[in-house]
């Protein structure tokens, strides 16, 4: 690997203005225990419902807008750049910002088993690509994995909004989400593989999708493959 290559994508992401935002997260989540420790737990119910709908109704506006993009540039690996394309891709970047806001309610309702390393990597790593996406590269062949990614998050807040409204939902959806998340990041990684080969897509965007996908595939055996235990209360009880 060309090392100059590496250290200049490093000064760009250090240099992206959601930098500071990126450290700023990370910082609040090192220093979430003090405020489990100190406070009582918020409810939010209110809250949590026009948050995730409004995460749904604009991720549907970035899907939208970035497959309208892809469909009007006439190829998919296409490097155009438009205004109008260019705008959704602002639209995203301020999306990812917004969905910051999913670890800080998780805080505040003391939900710290839900703040895992999965949910962590994957907010704090579209915040700096979704920055980057819009800075840098806001083409077509990039915007497909926006769309994609758009797409999962309408069905992801659609669930977490009626959630909220009505905690009761068929547990099914949660997997079934985690399934669609999956293919999501396997699709990403073949048309990654494909532009990396044919045209000359970076490295790292392979390195991202398979990492994401495993990530994700861990999770889903955790959750639904791997048998559970007992719950606590039922053992305490034998």
């Amino acid at each position: 690997m060309d090392v100059s290559y590496f250290l200049m994508r490093l000064h760009n992401i250090i240099n992206l203005e959601s930098f500071p935002l990126f450290c700023i997260y990370l910082l609040m989540i090192s220093l979430s225990g003090y405020w489990q420790k100190w406070t009582k737990p918020l409810n939010l119910k209110p809250l949590l419902v026009v948050h995730n709908f409004i995460c749904c109704v604009a991720s549907f506006y970035t899907f939208y807008g970035f497959t309208r993009g892809v469909y009007k540039s006439g190829y998919l690996y296409s490097k155009e750049v438009t205004e109008e394309l260019t705008f959704v891709f602002w639209v995203y970047y301020m999306t990812k910002i917004v969905e910051l806001m999913d670890t800080v309610f998780m805080i505040l309702r003391h939900r710290q088993r839900q703040i895992s390393f999965l949910h962590v990597f994957h907010h704090s790593s579209m915040l700096l690509l979704g920055n980057f996406g819009y800075v840098c590269f806001p083409y077509p062949c990039i915007a497909v994995f926006e769309s994609l990614n758009s797409l999962i998050h309408v069905a992801l807040y659609l669930y977490y909004g009626l959630t909220a409204v009505a905690p009761n939902n068929p547990p099914q959806w949660r997997k079934l989400l985690t399934q669609m998340q999956i293919v999501q990041f396997l699709i990403d990684f073949v048309i990654s593989f494909y532009g990396i080969v044919y045209h000359s897509f970076c490295i790292y965007s392979v390195f991202y999708s398979a990492a994401m996908a495993f990530l994700f595939s861990n999770f889903y055996y955790r959750a639904y493959v791997r048998k559970r235990k007992q719950p606590e209360d039922k053992i305490k009880s034998n």
